[in-house]
């Protein structure tokens, strides 16, 4: 299977099985349009009878004779691989999403967790309830070495001395245990200061910066109580924040809605700010229709890509790099084809936690009486709905099978295609078609900057 393209100047041939990428020329690209295996010893006379209209004679054979030495050479229309290390199966747990604080002193017009209370009473989670978390995740973890925990909510921050009681509690188990902790947090900013920007520099391994982009977006949906903005606060402090990380990692997390279906501007305007990694995110399965996309804005979001893509290749050109995350896609080979089929894991090897204790398999299913998987203090979790969650790869799902696209994506958010349908087998229709756009992009971006540094992809 291949799927071609064009984007930021390039013809572009994507092997899907392989994942080798290909920039062609013009006649490569068109004589693909019309061949696929077997070959025949020669051009087909009804392809040549077409092709000689723009193409000479004698380019079209020797560019033939190309393509089906690359597909000889099994760099082209690849079969696709077996590998009984990637069948679907229950895992060892690898992370919990903790989400420590039910409440937030925002009230971000999109938010999904209904500004933190995720539909129920707005709380924190107990210290108490944090170090079982972390013994919970100890006893389910098997064999795994480095254990991730997420803090999440609502806004971690209102809930910071649990913060640092969990990282305490976890390093203290470190050594009987013979495991290793990796922290994340995501924060709106609003309650950094000297004390807890150090606090995570130190002891943060990952951080998530929640920012819109330009103060006029950003301040229109992420607002205080009392509706005011919050952009000229938050960017001083994710500046000092981001300035004494000593390149450790962060992201600054955007989202980007109906009423600004222009967001490469606000990818350049928290660039222009300072900072390098940055994502904005579509609200795709969204339920406000003020600000969920839908298929009328689908060509407005796909030119946007289209720009954003150009606009970052010649940006790497003139020297200057932005690590739009979104388009940071593996076509090295580096990620393994188990994590491709598989994705994010929720609800396997990925769980999330309530400050009741409750165990969901995501934050995005909190909530959901049907979605409740058991709790951490009863130690187990439901096995049949985790069974059902470890079959939602690619090779499972019906219409992932045939998707180009499908490992990049490895099938989308689980909890988007629950939500939309009430399915997890099949992916939401709108996210599919933005993610195909994105992974196109993202390969353009990828081949520009390969050109610059005169690798070979």
């Amino acid at each position: 299977m291949i799927h071609k393209f064009k984007s930021a100047g390039f013809n572009i041939v994507l092997d899907v099985n392989s994942g080798g990428v290909h920039v062609v020329d013009d006649l490569t690209y068109d004589i693909l349009d019309n061949i696929e295996p077997p070959f025949a010893p020669s051009v087909p006379e009804k392809v040549l009878e077409k092709l000689q209209k723009f193409h000479r004679r004698e380019d079209i054979w020797t560019c033939y004779d190309e393509i089906v030495q690359l597909y000889n050479e099994k760099m082209i229309f690849t079969e696709p691989s077996e590998c009984r290390s990637c069948e679907a199966a229950a895992v060892p747990l690898r992370a919990l999403c903790l989400n420590i604080s039910h409440d937030c002193n925002l009230r971000c017009r999109y938010c999904f967790a209904e500004n933190g209370s995720f539909g129920g009473e707005r709380c924190m989670m107990t210290a108490e309830t944090a170090e079982r978390a972390v013994d919970f995740l100890i006893e389910n973890s098997g064999d795994v070495q480095t254990a991730e925990i997420y803090f999440f909510g609502g806004e971690p921050l209102m809930n910071f001395e649990v913060v640092k009681h969990t990282v305490s509690y976890a390093r203290s188990r470190e050594k009987d245990t013979g495991k290793k902790f990796r922290f994340s947090i995501t924060t709106n900013g609003t309650l950094l200061n000297d004390e807890i920007t150090d606090y995570i520099n130190s002891e943060i391994d990952s951080v998530i910066l929640s920012a819109d982009g330009r103060r006029e977006i950003n301040d229109a949906v992420r607002c205080r109580t009392d509706g005011t903005g919050i952009y000229d606060d938050i960017m001083p402090k994710f500046r000092k924040l981001v300035s004494e990380r000593n390149g450790r990692e962060y992201c600054v997390r955007g989202t980007f809605t109906r009423r600004n279906t222009d967001f490469s501007e606000d990818v350049f305007s928290l660039a222009d700010a300072g900072f390098e990694r940055i994502s904005i995110e579509p609200v795709a399965a969204g339920s406000d229709p003020d600000y969920t996309l839908t298929e009328a804005e689908l060509p407005w979001v796909f030119r946007e890509y289209d720009r954003l893509a150009q606009r970052l290749a010649d940006s790497e050109r003139e020297g200057r790099k932005i690590f739009f995350l979104p388009f940071d896609i593996d076509v090295f080979g580096t990620v393994c084809s188990k994590k491709k089929e598989n994705g994010c894991s929720c609800g396997n090897s990925y769980l999330a936690v309530t400050p009741s204790g409750d165990i969901y398999p995501c934050h995005q299913f909190t909530g959901d009486a049907e979605m409740k998987m058991g709790s951490i203090f009863g130690g187990e979790t439901n096995a049949e709905l985790r069974n059902r969650f470890a079959q939602t790869t690619v090779r499972n799902r019906t219409e992932c099978r045939e998707c180009w696209a499908k490992f990049y994506c490895s099938g989308g958010c689980t909890a988007a295609a629950y939500h939309s349908g009430g399915d997890l087998m099949k992916p939401h229709k709108l996210t599919c078609q933005l993610m195909k756009k994105r992974i196109e992009c993202a390969l353009a971006v990828i081949v520009s900057g390969a050109e610059c540094e005169n690798d070979v992809l």
